[in-house]
């Protein structure tokens, strides 16, 4: 494979929306979603009001590659062979003792070696993008009440509330029917959570634009969410820089279902209309899989194999299902390569008291980007070597990812949005360096990791 990646050599350029387009003003946002799903708990389904009262110092938990496993109420985040590297229970972080008795040197249980291991499934759940974090600060606050009001209760059901929750929320009706917390605050201030797309990135798109690329916009969103965010962030003549808007895409299933299983369907005022057999030509489209949607971009582009490029923030539902089942470029938005700093091996019976850290006296929510106390870096951590020996450091599961399915990684769309479209970006490969796809650099807990020497 080429060393070097370029957009200049693609033919179609497709986006995500939500945290890849469209960014969040996370220390606003994270409460919102945070506070949609404890009202509902609080209120319809009777948990303790303790929920509803977080304190800042509450949001260092949040750290993006967690696993809940569901049964033990455990939060867990994994070295990229499948140890555990630290895990709480609750928000309550295990000792290294704990940790040994609990999961010792073996793999995790739910672990596949080959990276390709789902993020969702009955037994566990990764929280993998911003819009989830926030709800793993939730669930563990549940599982810390629970504990304490059942004597220390050892397994849980609560995941059924969170889902019914999420529905509440966020289905397809909620935007139109005013209904849940979430969409009725996010209609009423907008700038409170949402970003604009600066000029330069809007400047990029046309330029993509007039290059002759075609422009994909795939996201998980509702058509009307969908369009609030972009006429918002791009303004009103948002679909002109799109040849193909495609919502409810309901990712990862758009790339890995059959047509037959998730067809396209055109929409009148919002709503999902017929099933088509096929698509035809460019528009506004709901649902769909990647299959329909690639034979017309054969067509669009006279090509018999179209190259394209996606960009997304979520591993779970763009970048991995874009590589492994389409075999597409795909672009990671990775924004904790805005924040993440070389944090030194902590653990947890070493916590300073929060009230001498004076980390929390600006924003009442720490940027989510930025690396936890708790967990320590999303992309390496420390693991105790034996006794006199000298802690080793190892990747996470996390960065694995990164390496093994990005083509290049990113801090947003507006780091490369005045590179020229021809730029030659150095590309993740086996026959690469593990840093070599971050643009423009690598975060610094990997090119400095000499500093991370602990003990």
């Amino acid at each position: 494979m080429a060393q070097h990646f370029s957009l200049a050599a693609c033919d179609v350029v497709g986006f995500d929306l939500d945290h890849t387009l469209c960014r969040y003003n996370l220390p606003e946002s994270a409460p919102l979603i945070y506070n949609s799903f404890a009202q509902f708990l609080v209120k319809e389904r009777g948990y303790d009001k303790e929920l509803l009262s977080v304190t800042p110092e509450d949001w260092d938990f949040c750290c993006k590659g967690l696993a809940l496993d569901l049964e033990d109420g455990n939060f867990i985040k994994l070295a990229d062979n499948g140890t555990v590297l630290r895990a709480s229970h609750g928000t309550k972080m295990m000792t290294p003792e704990a940790l040994a008795e609990a999961y010792g040197k073996e793999e995790w249980k739910h672990f596949v070696s080959d990276t390709g291991m789902t993020c969702r499934s009955g037994k566990y759940y990764f929280y993998d993008n911003y819009f989830d974090l926030p709800g793993a600060l939730l669930c563990a606050r549940v599982v810390d009440l629970l504990t304490k009001h059942n004597n220390g209760q050892k397994t849980f059901d609560f995941w059924k509330d969170i889902i019914a929750g999420i529905q509440h929320n966020y289905k397809t009706s909620a935007f139109k029917e005013n209904s849940g917390m979430y969409f009725p605050e996010i209609k009423r201030d907008p700038g409170r959570y949402l970003h604009s797309c600066p000029e330069s990135v809007k400047k990029w798109l046309r330029q993509l634009k007039n290059a002759g690329k075609i422009l994909l916009l795939i996201t998980s969103s509702h058509s009307d969410y969908c369009r609030l965010l972009c006429e918002y962030i791009l303004g009103n003549d948002f679909a002109d820089l799109f040849d193909i808007v495609i919502t409810n895409a309901l990712k990862p299933g758009f790339f890995s279902h059959l047509p037959s299983q998730r067809p396209f369907r055109t929409l009148e005022n919002d709503e999902e209309q017929e099933a088509l057999p096929s698509l035809e030509k460019p528009g506004w489209y709901s649902q769909g899989n990647v299959g329909h949607l690639y034979e017309l971009l054969k067509k669009m582009t006279g090509k018999p194999e179209p190259k394209v490029v996606y960009f997304g923030d979520s591993m779970h539902s763009d970048i991995f299902p874009a590589h492994h089942y389409s075999n597409w470029e795909t672009v990671l938005i990775l924004e904790e390569l805005r924040g993440d700093k070389v944090v030194r091996s902590h653990r947890p019976e070493e916590s300073e008291p929060l009230e001498k850290k004076g980390k929390y006296e600006g924003p009442k929510v720490k940027p989510l980007s930025t690396s936890s106390k708790k967990w320590g870096s999303f992309f390496m951590d420390s693991v105790s070597g034996l006794e006199n020996t000298e802690d080793s450091l190892v990747y996470t599961w996390s960065c694995k990812r990164i390496s093994t399915y990005s083509t290049i990684a990113i801090p947003s769309i507006e780091a490369i949005a005045e590179l020229p479209l021809d730029y030659k970006f150095t590309r993740f490969s086996s026959s690469n360096s593990k840093t070599a796809g971050y643009y423009p650099n690598p975060p610094l807990v990997l090119s400095n990791d000499e500093t991370l020497i602990t003990k």
